[in-house]
Formats: structure tokens, C-alpha cells, sequence
């Protein structure tokens, strides 16, 4: 079909996207969206929706800018149109273009602690460096709005007074500790567009996304749900750190993109932040591991193991789930997957790419 990649999965998710989008076509027909991170796990999900909507709802084509520089995405599945095109770039370095831009989805970042560990620089310059570029962009285009892609790993980890975690809540975060490099630069990447947002009027949201998984995270991510799907379909043991106490809520990268979406197209500006993720069920990583291995086989051993690293280790937060009362009022936003669903999914990808 066309717009749509090999995987029937994903062809099913971003057709699901796309019929959840129908109302707002508008929003896309005639636009031009720069997209950073296009490579990415979520950044390739909003390129595959972008050119399915060209080729098969739209009857204005929209227009795409997309840059990454493939330090962890998957450059195989770059390709180029009439309508949309592809650049190698580091949004570290400004970049620059004759042509319009409306939208801008700064989706570019080192999100696993494997990689941002190994890359602790690009992942700080990036985020703060890089963020400050497509700001400094987004103010000379005079976009109608912007995103920034945040993470749940601002508030550190929540005292249990704070969970259900809401926006309002200011963190408890290690300043020099081995995730503050992402952490940190989080934090910095959003005064920095709070500040844009007031003092140039640059129609910036934040998102903060809790746990985001699904089709198309890297095998070698190693992060829980990658490890734990990619072992049992290996018929390796599932690796559980530690006790496997500390919990997390999930969710699927196809309520992810609407919920981002929703929020760039809102009127909200002035850096409003929105908590995106699904707050049921709150499931321990060792449970999340007997349902990976319910779902993949009954038969799969599950191993607990003293954790590789100090970033998976006691300086990994106790608790992850978000409130998301506001973006569920402000914007109607509903996460529709379970998480039953969302793992059926996911794994039946792994078994398509393994």
C-alpha cells in the first residue's frame, strides 16, 4: 500500500493514525513540518504518518523537512519524495532553508540509557545546543507551532506523594548523578523554551512522554521491553534488574503521536508542558516480565540479575506513572491501547524483524 512501510504492523498503526487524524486534515494540506530525530523510534512514526496521508487522505500534499544524523536512527528507512525530503543534520549545528515552515517537532534526542551513557556530551549538547537551534528557527519562520519532546525523567524520581505525577510537580532529580545528562538537559532544553515562548512568542508546547514503546525500537535499545521481548523470542532468559519491584505505566507509540499531535495543533503556547502516557495499569518490571513471557511463551525462564550499570541500578526511579488530567481535559486526549495490546503488537513486530 502506499505511504505505508513493509511491516504490517506499523502499516496497521499509522493507518489507525491516520483515521484519527481525518477531522484535522486541515491542519496538514499546503504544511510544511520539520521533523529533527526523523530517524528515530517515535521521529520515523510521524515521517511514515506525514507521507500516508500525502499519498492516500490529502488532497493538498503536506510538505516535509526531515533531519537526523543517525547517531541511533535507522538511516535503511530514509527515503526521499517529490514532497517531502531527507537531510543529514546535527541539529546541534543551525540549519538553514529558503522554504516555509509551519510546524516543527523537535523529536531529536538520546533517550536509552545505553546510549546516552556512551554518549553523555551529544546527548547534553543536543538537547540543550540543539533545542536552542530549532527555537532560534522556529522564531525566524514564524511557525504556527512548535514541540518539544520531553521525558517523564524530569521529575527524577517522584516522592510517593507526587504519583500519579502531574505537571505541577518540580522533580527529584540528581544534578551530577549517571542519568543527569539526560535529565538535566531535559530540564534546561524546557526554560529554554518557556523563555522563547515569552520573550519571542514562539508558539512552543512540551510534552512529557512516560514510558513511550511499540514497533520499531532498536533491538539492540536495551532498554526493558526491547531485552525482555528480543530474550524470549531468543528463548534467552528474561533479565529482570534487581528485584524487579520498581514500577513503570506504559504507553503505545500510536496514543504517544496523537496525544503530541493534539497538543502542537492546540492554541497553548508559552511553554505549556503536558504529561502523555497511560497511567493503567502501574505494573512492576518483574510482572511486566511474566507478561512478556506469557504472551511470547509460557515456557520462557525469568532471571533476576545485578543490574550492568549504576544508571539501572538504585539511581533508577522507584516509581513511573503519570496524571494526565490535564491533556485528558485541556485536549480530550484518551490512550485507547492496553497494555495487553500494546505488547501483542510490539512483539509480533520483533517476530517480523528477528
Amino acid at each position: 500500500m502506499a505511504g505505508t512501510p513493509n511491516s504490517r504492523i506499523i502499516r496497521e498503526d499509522i493507518e489507525q493514525l491516520a483515521a484519527s487524524l481525518s477531522n484535522v486534515k486541515d491542519k496538514f494540506e499546503d504544511k510544511t513540518f520539520l521533523i529533527t530525530g526523523a530517524g528515530g523510534f517515535l521521529g520515523n512514526y510521524f515521517v511514515l504518518l506525514i507521507k500516508y496521508l500525502n499519498e492516500n487522505i490529502l488532497e493538498v500534499p503536506a510538505r516535509g523537512i526531515f533531519l537526523d544524523n543517525f547517531i541511533t536512527g535507522y538511516k535503511r528507512e530514509m527515503t526521499s519524495d517529490e514532497h517531502v525530503k531527507f537531510i543529514g543534520h546535527n541539529v546541534i549545528e543551525p540549519f538553514h532553508t529558503e522554504e516555509k515552515i509551519d510546524y516543527i517537532i523537535h523529536a531529536a534526542g538520546i533517550a536509552s540509557p545505553l546510549y546516552y551513557t556512551k554518549f553523555p556530551i551529544e546527548t547534553m549538547d543536543v538537547t540543550t545546543i540543539g533545542t536552542r537551534n530549532m527555537l532560534e528557527l522556529a522564531k525566524e519562520k514564524k511557525v504556527d507551532g512548535f514541540v518539544f519532546t520531553s521525558s517523564s525523567e524530569v521529575y527524577g524520581d517522584p516522592d510517593p506523594s507526587h504519583i500519579p505525577t502531574p505537571e505541577t510537580y518540580n522533580g527529584n532529580v540528581s544534578i551530577t548523578g549517571p542519568r543527569a545528562c539526560y535529565d538535566e538537559s531535559k530540564r534546561f532544553a524546557e526554560i529554554l523554551c518557556t523563555v522563547f515562548a515569552k520573550e519571542h512568542d514562539v508558539p512552543v508546547k512540551i510534552v512529557r512522554y512516560f514510558n513511550v514503546y511499540g514497533p520499531g525500537m532498536r533491538l539492540n535499545d536495551y532498554r526493558v521491553l526491547p531485552n525482555f521481548i528480543e530474550n524470549g523470542l531468543k528463548k534467552k532468559p528474561l533479565e529482570v534488574h534487581g528485584n524487579g519491584k520498581n514500577t513503570r505505566s506504559y504507553c503505545y507509540i500510536n496514543d504517544a503521536i496523537l496525544g503530541t499531535l493534539k497538543v502542537l495543533f492546540s492554541s497553548y503556547k508559552e511553554g505549556t508542558p503536558f504529561n502523555i502516557g497511560n497511567p493503567f495499569p502501574e505494573v512492576s518490571v518483574e510482572d511486566l516480565a511474566k507478561h512478556v513471557a506469557e504472551l511470547i511463551d509460557d515456557h520462557v525462564e525469568i532471571q533476576y540479575v545485578t543490574p550492568p550499570h549504576e544508571v539501572y541500578g538504585e539511581t533508577d526511579p522507584k516509581r513511573r506513572c503519570p496524571d494526565i488530567s490535564k491533556i485528558t481535559s485541556a485536549l480530550d486526549f484518551n490512550p485507547s491501547h492496553t497494555l495487553h495490546d500494546g505488547l501483542s503488537r510490539t512483539i509480533n513486530w520483533y517476530k517480523e524483524v528477528i
